[in-house]
């Protein structure tokens, strides 16, 4: 699965609540971290992509391993790990 594949299968299992405030609260199942808040949903939604997009970064650069999304792994290249 390439990159873009696994970003949009781990989006799809996004949660989201509407807070008290009126601003939305989102986050993803099984992505411990990944978290978000916008003041429309559609803003909490780019917001949460955004920290996905950022925290697979970190992972990467740590070496540590990704959840599946979909059930499936994101392929990693192997020169990404020299």
């Amino acid at each position: 699965m390439g990159l873009t594949e696994y970003l949009q299968a781990a989006m799809s299992r996004a949660a989201y609540k509407l807070l008290d405030d009126g601003s939305y609260y989102g986050s993803i199942p099984g992505f411990k971290g990944v978290w978000a808040e916008g003041k429309t949903l559609e803003g909490c939604r780019k917001e949460l992509q955004e920290v996905l997009e950022d925290w697979i970064v970190i992972k990467l650069r740590d070496g540590d391993r990704l959840p599946s999304a979909g059930g499936k792994s994101l392929k990693i290249p192997s020169a990404v790990h020299a």
